[in-house]
């Protein structure tokens, strides 16, 4: 009181007033100075939690919100991250990580989303340029052993195989490959999974005579009664062996496609051995591995290897590699095969050299004695001896390297519809193919089509096609003309195949009109002239 009487009496009422606004003024310059000092401690913190759910793992990321870029990248990752898990409790199709049959539902981890995982990391650090602490990095690094320890278990259109990395120990009397984990985690122990070793899975008949194999993560594993340095490979030859088609299109060409990455030093590991099947494809089998193929299925000792594949790599169309999605060609796959049988030959014959001499070139006639076989070989030769061919007929069988040399010599092959006609592989390159159809529908064409007329394009082989017709075939000999399998062979289709394969394929012969399937021999000679 005594204070404001004094200060009333020492300035005028407007003097007064101008005081306080000069003060108020005052007052706020001094707020605005320490606003301004203490700006980075005054803006509130967020907290970003990152977390990248996977099954029973869960990892968080803590950062700090510094900018709208790092909420778009947040969003951006969670996107990628709900993709990727949404089908994670099924089997995903074309390369995808399948969590297949799992002990105890256990979850996996997919790489894809590993991978995402780890850019997330990169990404959400170099934003707000903050180092993780050694605690985060020693939970980063053992997230990724403990993801390297997990088979990586893939499912394509037409096989499926897993892939270990790491101590992985093999027992082939119980069928079981046991790979050493360190995880803790409840789900993730003991996990399993069922693979048949067999590139032809939608295939029921097939697969029924291919063994299980199971694949186990667990930290309690057998001891190693043997040690190997190099990585393993799991395959059947079950299935369809015994049909040369069948062996080239499931296991063959799908060994060359797992195996080659490791340039002979692998151990191939068969399951469901045929005992003729490894001498007959000896040559390519020693090319593909410098080890002794191991007979694994009673075979009571504990394989201890650093990498271990169980199945193989498959592109889903027949006679096929995409180069798109492998590393390898067609076409790498026949230089393959040429150096593993030592073939001379890599193109097929100019008619006219540079001398403009003119060459005779090679026809050879695929003959077969069971079914589908030519009843006038003699007089298709004679013919296409008067055209100027050198002629060969020759029937395929199980020595590989006479039939690989043979066909390698010649500059066109023709054949009626059937697993011989996979012999095309060993022609040169430009050769002219000849295949001929025979009776039986849009069934017997789609899959004359599909077997051999769209993979030889692949391999830079020129195709012709021959289809006969109906009295070409000794089918009429068998049955009249108003026969269900003379005038419908659709509705022999719907009985099933064994019924439809007895019809047109095991009865059937081929009488080929030579007047009629001149022009496809005069058009294989235009061919070679180009």
């Amino acid at each position: 009181m005594i204070y404001n009487t004094i200060f009333a009496k020492s300035f005028s009422r407007y003097e007064q007033k101008k005081l306080g606004y000069g003060a108020f003024v005052g007052f706020m310059l001094i707020v605005l100075s320490l606003c301004t000092v203490f700006k980075p401690y005054l803006v509130p913190t967020h907290d970003l939690n990152l977390k990248l759910s996977i099954g029973a793992d869960t990892k968080m990321l803590m950062v700090n919100d510094t900018g709208g870029s790092l909420k778009i990248a947040k969003d951006i990752v969670t996107e990628i991250l709900v993709e990727s898990n949404g089908n994670s409790q099924h089997m995903i199709e074309d390369e995808r990580v399948v969590s297949k049959n799992p002990v105890n539902n256990a979850t996996r981890i997919s790489p894809q989303i590993a991978k995402v995982e780890d850019n997330a990391t990169r990404t959400l650090i170099n934003e707000t340029s903050i180092s993780p602490t050694k605690a985060e990095v020693e939970k980063l690094e053992t997230r990724k052993v403990e993801q390297e320890q997990q088979p990586q278990c893939v499912s394509e259109a037409r096989t499926e195989y897993c892939q270990t990395q790491g101590d992985t120990r093999v027992h082939g009397n119980s069928s079981s490959v046991y790979v050493v984990s360190h995880k803790t985690h409840s789900l993730a122990e003991n996990a399993s999974w069922i693979i048949r070793p067999y590139a032809r899975k939608t295939d029921a008949y097939a697969m029924s005579s291919v063994r299980k194999w199971t694949i186990k993560a667990s930290n309690q594993v057998p001891q190693c009664t043997k040690n190997h340095s190099i990585p393993a490979v799991i395959f059947s030859t079950a299935g369809y062996t015994g049909n040369h088609f069948h062996e080239f299109s499931d296991i063959i060409i799908p060994l060359f496609l797992t195996c080659t990455q490791f340039n002979g030093q692998v151990q191939l590991i068969i399951t469901d051995k045929v005992s003729w099947w490894i001498p007959k494809h000896q040559a390519f089998l020693k090319k593909l591995s410098k080890y002794e193929i191991m007979d694994i299925d009673k075979d009571d000792e504990v394989h201890c290897f650093p990498k271990v594949i169980v199945g193989l790599k498959r592109y889903h169309k027949e006679l096929s590699i995409d180069p798109q999605k492998y590393s390898y060609s067609i076409k790498d796959f026949r230089d393959f095969l040429r150096d593993s049988y030592s073939l001379k030959r890599v193109n097929a014959l100019k008619i006219r050299d540079i001398d403009n001499q003119i060459k005779k070139p090679r026809l050879l006639i695929l003959s077969r004695k069971r079914s589908r076989s030519f009843t006038n070989t003699n007089q298709i030769a004679k013919m296409a001896k008067g055209l100027g061919f050198k002629v060969i007929v020759m029937e395929a069988g199980q020595n590989m390297w006479s039939i690989a040399n043979v066909v390698n010599s010649c500059d066109v092959l023709m054949g009626v519809h059937g697993a011989g006609l996979t012999n095309i592989l060993f022609l040169p390159e430009n050769a002219i193919f000849i295949q001929v159809v025979p009776y039986g529908g849009m069934q017997v064409d789609w899959l004359a089509t599909n077997d051999f007329a769209k993979p030889s394009k692949d391999m830079n082989i020129k195709y012709l096609e021959y289809r006969i017709n109906l009295d070409e075939s000794t089918l009429i000999q068998q049955y009249p003309l108003d026969h269900m399998i003379i005038k419908d062979p659709s509705s022999i289709v719907k009985q099933g195949w064994e019924a439809f394969r007895s019809a047109y394929f095991d009865k059937q012969n081929v009488k080929l009109d030579v007047n009629r399937f001149r022009p496809k021999l005069q058009r294989a000679l235009e061919l070679l002239h180009q």
